[in-house]
């Protein structure tokens, strides 16, 4: 940024003080700024008159950003959402299906607990770790659901599931380690290891296996620079939940290699759908040792907001993510901590509160199959629990729409989808995948039949050009 240079200063006959006035003519040069040099008080006006004007280099600010954050990527969930809400603000009708957030509002006795811990005086800083009361009562919950023991040093919580993961990976990578990840994955996985320093290695599933990890896939990858497998169950983007058989087989193969960890994330936990069950993978033979489970409250509590989450691990594991966080953020909100504690208090499984919402996403996503099994070419593996579908569209891939272009890849079909049929969904390329899209169901039925109403009608202007057998 260029600074004007000011010019001489000149007196009026009435007064001492030097006014000055803008130049007529151009600045010395960019990056410059000039400013008269200083007289001696007895050199008098003729002295003054003669002065010279001093002119100084302003040296450009280092605008770089650190590799390792050049190197990230943004979140095309976070990204998509920001434009729908622009596009509405802007007035257009658009209905986004993009974010994972429960359209539920948090229930009533979980912020009471929330509003009653202001009341009381309860918002001054806690512990890094979290409250006592909290992880006590997290150990509770995870020994009566889970079956895993754990005490409440070895339980942190933390400012959401996220900032969990990413201290976790951060505590136990180092650069050259490689973090395994099955795919479709949540987004933010990849870019966690990038931060650590680590190298993702992306494990692709099949939609003909519901999207689960194959063993031998993760065996055919391993090597001595493994040093996390994420495993993500019920998954975000997929909704796919692993049998217990299928981790008992993983297991087998994690127990061959000393140095792998296992990273669950347990966060879509409690929405899930029969006849699925969710098993924590640190139940397993030989897997607490090894296994640092992430979970929170966001999802089966609708408590996105209140930014919320824990991680439950052997001690050495939990400390070393705990100074982490006391040089990071330190401690969770007083406030939502006092919630959680009444959301783990609503009874197992989150009682009532949270069946009535399974049951809700449960119908949703009965509605959803079936509307998009009436589309031609459409592929679609029926989800098992958390609230998201990711249906293989690459059938359409190829076709051309007059007024738009070519739709080549998914990122293209959700732009189509967008324009024309005013629904913000996710492209697959975003998880991994770029066969899928993904398709959030946490909103009202009848916001999901008029997005389906209106995709449909999008979609009646292609014709697949790959035949689908």
């Amino acid at each position: 940024m260029a600074f004007s240079s000011l010019s001489t200063p000149s007196y009026s006959s009435s007064s001492s003080t030097p006014s000055f006035a803008l130049p007529a003519k151009s600045s010395p040069g960019a990056n410059s700024v000039s400013f008269p040099r200083a007289m001696e008080p007895q050199q008098g006006k003729l002295a003054m008159q003669k002065s010279r004007t001093v002119t100084v280099r302003a040296e450009a600010v280092d605008a770089s950003i650190s590799p390792r954050v050049s190197a990230l990527r943004p979140s095309k969930t976070m990204a998509i959402t920001d434009q729908a809400t622009a596009l509405r603000q802007a007035g257009v009708p658009v209905i986004g299906l993009a974010a994972g957030e429960p359209d539920f509002d948090t229930p009533a006795v979980i912020a009471e607990a929330g509003m009653n811990a202001i009341r009381n005086g309860d918002t001054r800083y806690t512990p890094n770790a979290g409250t006592m009361e909290l992880r006590k009562a997290v150990c509770k919950k995870l020994q009566e659901e889970n079956g895993l023991s754990y005490s409440p040093d070895q339980v942190l919580v933390s400012n959401g599931a996220k900032q969990c993961i990413t201290q976790a990976v951060l505590a136990v990578c180092s650069p050259g380690d490689e973090v395994l990840i099955p795919a479709p994955y949540w987004v933010s996985y990849p870019e966690m290891a990038r931060l650590a320093g680590a190298t993702p290695v992306i494990l692709p599933t099949s939609i003909s296996d519901n999207y689960l990890l194959r063993p031998e896939s993760l065996a055919s990858v391993i090597n001595e620079n493994s040093r996390i497998l994420i495993l993500c169950s019920p998954s975000n983007p997929t909704g796919s939940v692993y049998p217990k058989e299928l981790l008992e087989e993983i297991a087998d193969i994690v127990r061959k290699h000393p140095r792998l960890l296992v990273l669950s994330d347990e966060i879509y936990e409690h929405i899930i759908y029969q006849p699925a069950k969710h098993t924590s993978f640190a139940s397993l033979p030989g897997m607490w040792e090894r296994t640092l489970t992430v979970n929170g409250f966001s999802k089966a509590f609708a408590m996105t907001g209140w930014r919320l989450g824990y991680l439950a691990a052997p001690k050495h594991f939990v400390s070393a993510c705990g100074k982490i966080q006391s040089q990071y953020t330190s401690g969770a909100s007083s406030i939502s901590q006092k919630a959680g504690v009444a959301a783990l208090n609503l009874g197992y499984a989150g009682g009532e509160a949270v069946s009535t919402m399974v049951k809700a996403f449960q119908e949703r996503r009965d509605y959803l199959v079936r509307s998009f099994r009436e589309l031609p070419g459409v592929k679609i593996s029926e989800p098992q629990g958390a609230f998201y579908l990711f249906i293989d569209f690459s059938s359409y891939y190829g076709s051309e729409v007059e007024g738009f272009g070519t739709i080549n890849n998914s990122e293209s079909l959700c732009m189509f989808l967008l324009e024309k049929a005013q629904v913000a969904l996710v492209p697959g390329d975003a998880f991994g995948d770029d066969k899928g899209v993904r398709i959030s169901y946490a909103a009202a039925m009848s916001t999901l039949q008029a997005a389906m109403g209106k995709i449909k009608e999008a979609m009646a202007l292609l014709r697949p050009p790959v035949a689908v057998s």
